[in-house]
């Protein structure tokens, strides 16, 4: 959810901030002073981009009418989570709650739990009006924006004072759970490759887009993975215009979570695609080493990802210093150097300096290219160092969403 950051007290309300883990990562997000008002939106259709431009409207009525989204009643839902019963709970976070139901897919009726299609419906909380604007915008974009890489909204629910939103049901839940969070297996070399590109084909399409889309709140908790581990876009109630004509940046309210919001972006307010880029920098670190873009477990310098990383993205011979351990040095050296360089080539301090998202997307594929993997098999001959404690002992919490320091605040405040 997007929300804001008390200045006086650098604290996140927690009615407004907290995130939903797993498949609740469906939430959305938008400033209260900010959102789409008049834009045009490029849809994909098939195997490639078509452009459809769309006024978007700017009520509630004027977005639900024109959109092609399934429109549920309160009933349908409730039947199809059986009632919104405990067991059928995803997560929970400050738009409300996430569950889990099953509808036949040609009438989009309830079913019995394990026939039909899978579905995660979440339930607005009634008391938030921030809440509110954040369903109404994941609606106004995810009804026109249609890409492999993105979630797919399928219906929404606008009955009395109930909103809810029905999406996808994604099985393999968020990146952010298999990076963070102990489980049998930790994902090898090759699929974190694999989910580094279905997410730079996301970005990539929406800033390729006649009418440019930024993000804005790109990070490990909002990409989901189906059962191929395919990465799809969530939340996208943060997402913004680009700027148009002469304009080089949108002016807007600081919105973003700690530890990804590109800092000219949180120092001035200036929002272009360039910051959507220096984010998928922090994650593409997080895919090497395994640990979070702010981890407050940790001390000193290594408490922020992109500081303790720096000094090692551009040595081949010190930087499985940052390496996942649970990888266990099973990932080839040239590509693990080549992805830290394009890491490190996102999170320039220059904006202009860092490459376009389809130049990054292009340098992943070659990455994953067939001919390129054949010619380094080799694994790191250096001894992988391993924490007595390892990475994982404690749970964390998902970062949250959040208005950043107004332009010229402190950004000491972000934690």
């Amino acid at each position: 959810m997007g929300n804001c950051l008390n200045s006086s007290s650098a604290k996140v309300d927690a009615t407004l901030s907290s995130r939903t883990s797993g498949m609740s990562k469906v939430g959305s997000k938008i400033s209260s002073s900010s959102g789409p008002s008049s834009t045009t939106i490029s849809t994909y259709s098939g195997g490639s981009s078509s452009i459809d431009s769309v006024s978007t409207p700017r009520s509630e009525g004027e977005v639900l009418s024109s959109s092609n989204l399934k429109p549920f009643s309160f009933m349908e839902l409730k039947n199809a989570t059986r009632n919104f019963r405990p067991d059928s709970l995803l997560g929970e976070g400050g738009f409300g709650y996430v569950f889990k139901g099953w509808i036949d897919e040609l009438t989009h009726l309830a079913t019995k739990p394990g026939s039909g299609m899978a579905i995660a419906v979440k339930k607005l909380k009634p008391e938030g009006f921030q809440g509110h604007k954040e369903w109404l915008t994941e609606v106004t974009y995810l009804s026109q924006l249609h890409h492999p890489n993105l979630v797919k909204l399928i219906g929404y629910c606008s009955e009395g004072h109930n909103r809810l939103l029905v999406y996808e049901y994604m099985p393999k839940g968020s990146l952010e759970n298999h990076l963070f969070r102990k489980g049998p297996q930790p994902l090898p070399w090759a699929t974190r490759l694999k989910v580094a590109i279905g997410a730079a084909r996301g970005l990539a399409f929406l800033h390729d887009a006649k009418d440019q889309i930024i993000y804005r709140d790109f990070k490990a908790s909002n990409i989901l993975l189906d059962a191929d581990f395919n990465a799809k876009l969530s939340d996208f109630g943060l997402a913004k215009a680009g700027p148009t004509g002469d304009k080089t940046h949108v002016s807007t309210q600081v919105m973003g979570t700690h530890g990804y919001a590109a800092p000219e972006y949180v120092a001035t307010g200036r929002l272009t695609a360039k910051s959507d880029v220096y984010s998928f920098g922090v994650v593409l670190l997080e895919l090497l080493s395994g640990r979070r873009a702010v981890d407050k477990g940790k001390v000193g310098v290594e408490q922020d990802l992109v500081d303790w990383t720096k000094p090692y993205l551009g040595d081949k011979r010190k930087l499985f210093r940052i390496m996942d351990t649970r990888l266990e040095g099973q990932y080839p050296q040239k590509g693990a150097y080549t992805a830290a360089t394009l890491a490190s080539q996102c999170l320039n301090k220059e904006p202009k300096a860092r490459p376009r998202m389809s130049e990054i997307l292009a340098s992943l594929e070659e990455l994953q290219d067939a001919k390129n993997a054949s010619k380094d098999h080799r694994t790191l001959s250096s001894p992988v160092p391993r924490s007595p404690v390892g990475h994982h002992r404690q749970r964390r919490s998902t970062p949250t969403a959040s208005p950043l320091p107004t332009p010229r605040q402190s950004t000491s405040q972000v934690r």
